[in-house]
This record gives C-alpha cells, sequence and structure tokens, in this order.
C-alpha cells in the first residue's frame, strides 16, 4: 500500500475512533487518573523497585518492610503470610537459589531483578499493578549473563499511614505449569478489581 493510502486509512481509524465509531477498550474507557495519581504511582513504583534491591542484595529487613504487617506474598513454593512467614520463606528458598544458578566453578550466581511495563490502578487508600519481571544472572557460558526467568507481579497494595506498602504479591512465572498468565489481558482483571471496590 503506497504511504498516502496508509496515512488516510490510519486517518479515518482515528477520527472514528475520536468520533465513537469505534468503541475504546473497556479497560482504557474506565481508566481516569485523579490530582494524586502520579504521586501515589511514583512511591508505587518506589516500593516496587526497594523490593527488587532487598531481594538482590539479601536485604531481608528491607525486604519485609515492603508487606503489610498482615501482607501476602504467592510463589511457585506456596503461599506466605504475615512478615516473620514471608521473611522464613524467602530466605530459605535464598539459600537454595545456588543450586539453579551458579557460576561455572558452582559458585552462587548474581541474580538480578528488572522491572519491564507496569500499569498501576488507584482508587483511594487501594492500588493494584500488573508487572512484567525478569531476572538474569551470570549463569551462562564462561559465566555471561543469562536470562533466567520472566513472569508476573499481580500486586495489591493498601496505604496505611501515608505510606504505600504491599498488601498482596502474586508472582506469576511464564514457564512454569500452572503459574503462568493469561491468556486474558491481566490489566482487566486489575480494572474489574478496582472497579469493584469503587463501587
Amino acid at each position: 500500500m503506497p504511504k498516502s493510502s496508509a496515512r488516510r486509512v490510519l486517518a479515518a481509524i482515528s477520527a472514528m475512533t475520536i468520533a465513537g465509531a469505534i468503541p475504546m477498550t473497556t479497560a482504557h474507557a474506565q481508566q481516569t487518573y485523579d490530582e494524586t495519581y502520579a504521586v501515589d504511582r511514583a512511591e508505587i513504583e518506589d516500593l516496587m523497585a526497594r523490593y527488587l534491591f532487598a531481594i538482590d542484595y539479601f536485604d531481608w529487613d528491607s525486604y519485609v518492610a515492603t508487606f503489610a504487617p498482615d501482607g501476602e506474598l504467592e510463589f511457585a513454593s506456596g503461599s506466605y503470610k504475615g512478615r516473620d512467614t514471608i521473611r522464613e520463606a524467602v530466605t530459605s528458598f535464598s539459600s537454595r537459589i545456588g543450586q539453579f544458578y551458579h557460576t561455572e566453578d558452582g559458585k552462587p550466581a548474581i541474580l538480578r531483578h528488572v522491572v519491564l511495563q507496569s500499569s498501576v490502578r488507584v482508587e483511594g487508600d487501594h492500588a493494584w499493578a500488573s508487572t512484567i519481571w525478569v531476572e538474569m544472572a551470570n549463569h551462562g557460558p564462561g559465566d555471561t549473563m543469562k536470562m533466567g526467568t520472566y513472569g508476573l507481579y499481580e500486586d495489591e497494595f493498601t496505604k496505611a499511614s501515608g505510606r504505600w506498602l504491599i498488601a498482596k504479591r502474586r508472582v506469576l512465572n511464564e514457564f512454569i505449569p500452572n503459574r503462568h498468565s493469561g491468556p486474558e489481558n491481566p490489566v482487566r482483571a486489575m480494572d474489574e478489581a478496582a472497579a469493584a471496590l469503587a463501587r
């Protein structure tokens, strides 16, 4: 298709969408942002970053502090509620991770977690996020970087005494049976949970 024709088609689609001839998706149509969204989102993103720095540097005090006192963590090893229980679960898991991620001489590899795109929904003192994450380590040939795992964080947050904390984090691994996301867009489920609370 010539470039001029392609431009005309895109312009027509855009005009029809604006005019309402092509409806916007339900998830997009429901999302609104109030005047505090930017601050709330910044604080939630900082909380998620602190969570990852804490786990990558074995700072378990800082790690459990990202959760509400009755917060919940669900990952491949099970579901754990409360800071003490969460600490016990993740430190036990961390002590065994070297069995799976190690350098060529058998030493535990250096792991780093990274978050990619994240959709965050805020309703008052409650918030939700759907976030893609990846994990990498010096686990490749010659101790080079190798992408280890990847998946989705399904999060619920609560704001207590002016501070956002994780109420529940569900860690999904896309390559583990029964621990992957989909097939539906996870942002839709997040929006539905937020809309249910707002009603």
